[in-house]
Protein backbone atom coordinates (compact mmCIF):
# COMPACT_ATOMS: atom_id res chain seq x y z
CA UNK A 1 0.00 0.00 0.00
CA UNK A 2 1.38 3.59 -0.85
CA UNK A 3 2.97 6.22 1.71
CA UNK A 4 0.45 8.99 2.71
CA UNK A 5 1.76 12.18 3.83
CA UNK A 6 0.71 13.67 6.88
CA UNK A 7 -0.13 16.93 6.33
CA UNK A 8 -3.07 17.21 3.23
CA UNK A 9 -4.71 19.67 3.70
CA UNK A 10 -4.43 23.66 4.30
CA UNK A 11 -6.19 23.17 7.62
CA UNK A 12 -3.54 20.57 8.93
CA UNK A 13 -1.47 23.66 8.44
CA UNK A 14 -2.80 26.42 10.17
CA UNK A 15 -3.08 23.78 13.27
CA UNK A 16 0.45 23.67 13.01
CA UNK A 17 0.87 26.91 12.65
CA UNK A 18 -1.50 27.74 15.73
CA UNK A 19 0.08 24.45 17.75
CA UNK A 20 3.45 26.31 17.23
CA UNK A 21 2.57 29.51 18.30
CA UNK A 22 0.85 28.23 21.89
CA UNK A 23 4.51 26.43 22.24
CA UNK A 24 6.39 29.67 21.06
CA UNK A 25 8.05 27.54 18.20
CA UNK A 26 6.32 29.40 15.51
CA UNK A 27 9.12 31.42 14.34
CA UNK A 28 11.55 28.73 14.16
CA UNK A 29 8.74 26.64 12.16
CA UNK A 30 8.05 29.60 9.63
CA UNK A 31 11.84 30.05 9.03
CA UNK A 32 12.37 26.70 8.26
CA UNK A 33 9.38 26.58 5.81
CA UNK A 34 9.76 29.31 4.21
CA UNK A 35 12.73 30.63 2.35
CA UNK A 36 13.86 34.14 2.27
CA UNK A 37 12.32 34.87 -0.76
CA UNK A 38 9.20 33.70 0.09
CA UNK A 39 9.34 35.40 3.84
CA UNK A 40 10.20 38.55 1.51
CA UNK A 41 6.85 37.66 -0.40
CA UNK A 42 4.61 37.54 2.59
CA UNK A 43 6.14 40.56 3.96
CA UNK A 44 4.82 42.81 0.99
CA UNK A 45 1.68 40.72 0.95
CA UNK A 46 1.00 41.95 4.35
CA UNK A 47 1.96 45.51 3.08
CA UNK A 48 -0.53 44.86 -0.02
CA UNK A 49 -3.74 44.11 1.66
CA UNK A 50 -3.04 47.16 4.70
CA UNK A 51 -2.46 49.57 1.75
CA UNK A 52 -5.98 48.21 0.01
CA UNK A 53 -7.99 47.82 3.56
CA UNK A 54 -6.21 51.65 4.03
CA UNK A 55 -7.72 52.76 0.67
CA UNK A 56 -5.56 55.93 0.31
CA UNK A 57 -3.63 54.91 -2.45
CA UNK A 58 -4.10 53.67 -5.96
CA UNK A 59 -3.07 50.26 -6.65
CA UNK A 60 -0.50 51.68 -9.27
CA UNK A 61 0.89 53.92 -6.20
CA UNK A 62 0.95 50.73 -4.00
CA UNK A 63 2.89 49.13 -6.62
CA UNK A 64 5.86 51.69 -6.62
CA UNK A 65 5.76 51.97 -3.04
CA UNK A 66 6.72 48.26 -2.77
CA UNK A 67 8.23 47.19 -5.60
CA UNK A 68 5.72 44.85 -6.65
CA UNK A 69 3.51 44.35 -9.70
CA UNK A 70 0.19 45.56 -10.58
CA UNK A 71 -1.08 42.15 -11.25
CA UNK A 72 0.28 41.01 -7.38
CA UNK A 73 -1.69 44.32 -6.00
CA UNK A 74 -4.87 43.09 -8.26
CA UNK A 75 -4.82 39.46 -6.72
CA UNK A 76 -4.87 41.12 -3.34
CA UNK A 77 -7.48 43.12 -4.59
CA UNK A 78 -9.83 40.64 -5.82
CA UNK A 79 -8.99 38.70 -2.88
CA UNK A 80 -10.72 41.05 -0.22
CA UNK A 81 -13.59 41.63 -2.58
CA UNK A 82 -14.71 38.17 -1.86
CA UNK A 83 -14.35 38.40 2.04
CA UNK A 84 -17.77 40.13 3.96
CA UNK A 85 -16.99 43.48 5.88
CA UNK A 86 -17.04 41.61 8.72
CA UNK A 87 -14.01 39.71 7.80
CA UNK A 88 -12.46 42.99 6.33
CA UNK A 89 -12.97 44.60 9.48
CA UNK A 90 -11.43 41.81 11.18
CA UNK A 91 -7.81 41.78 9.23
CA UNK A 92 -8.55 45.35 9.24
CA UNK A 93 -7.70 45.23 12.78
CA UNK A 94 -5.52 42.41 13.04
CA UNK A 95 -2.98 44.74 10.82
CA UNK A 96 -3.44 47.56 12.81
CA UNK A 97 -1.94 46.20 15.32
Amino acid sequence: MAQQPEYTDWQQILDLIKHSTATEQHEMLLTMLLTPDERDSLVARVNILRELLKGDLSQRQISQMLGVGVATITRGSNELKSKSSEEKQAITELLER
